[in-house]
């Protein structure tokens, strides 16, 4: 008979949840093999670090995307989404969701950024099966939030290779793949006041003022037109075209 206490009372105990934070850590499972574990509100989640972060292999692959491109090939035009097939889907979106927070929480940006991609891809594969737009919606109103932390997660992954104009870089390519979204679905108007945007942008000046990095010359040409410094504005338009011949 297993004697082995069934509750996990001392788990719960060494590890307190603190509401709105967080908190994710990386242990060992039985056989040494790497696993996250999130602790949530009512007990703790155990994510596997590859695959699907619940280790099922549906038809022998990583993930249900995976099997669902599969699938798409093997049926040709016969394929479609069921509702056997939508579960499956929102279940893969959610745990991608939960071992994203992970990653982020334990600072494995890369891989952050994969499970990002990753969803993102299962999202454009769902949508275009969809068997009814109120379902592909229901996944399309996370899309910015999937942006957002991806972005979040490259510019960090970038920052620690000491890499903080790259890090620029890729918010401002994250800002662009958001406010995209915003325009295919009309609401560009309520891109600027968005939080998202708002914090990306926040964090992109935190970064600029930290490591102090001049914007492009063709940002500086543009404020030094704006600012009516005309003298300035031919330096950098001298500057840009030395740039340009250099290049050709």
């Amino acid at each position: 008979m297993n004697n082995r206490p069934q509750h996990l009372d001392d788990i719960l105990a060494a590890w307190p949840y603190e509401f709105g934070e967080a908190s994710a850590r990386m242990v060992q499972g039985a056989d040494g093999r790497d696993v996250l574990q999130l602790r949530v509100d009512l007990g703790l989640l155990q994510l596997e670090t590859t695959g699907r972060p619940d280790g099922w292999r549906p038809g022998g692959l990583d993930t249900y995307y995976d099997y669902l491109v599969s699938l798409a090939f093997q049926e040709g035009p016969a394929f479609a989404l069921d509702d056997a097939r939508c579960v499956e889907i929102d279940r893969e979106f959610v745990q991608f969701f939960h071992r994203r927070i992970c990653w982020l929480a334990v600072r494995n940006f890369q891989r952050a950024v994969d499970d990002a991609d990753h969803t993102l891809a299962l999202m454009d594969f769902s949508s275009s099966h969809a068997p009814e737009t109120a379902w592909a919606e229901m996944h399309e109103q996370y899309r910015p939030f999937v942006l957002f932390h991806r972005t979040q997660a490259a510019a960090l992954a970038e920052l620690e290779h000491d890499k903080a104009q790259a890090a620029v870089a890729a918010i401002d390519e994250g800002i662009e793949r958001i406010r995209s979204v915003f325009a295919e679905h009309e609401a560009e108007e309520e891109f600027e006041d968005d939080e998202l945007a708002v914090k990306l942008r926040e964090m992109k000046l935190a970064i600029v003022d930290h490591f102090e990095i001049k914007p492009p010359l063709a940002e500086q040409l543009a404020q030094a037109i704006a600012a009516e410094q005309y003298e300035l504005a031919a330096k950098l338009r001298d500057k840009m075209s030395r740039r340009k011949r250099r290049k050709t």
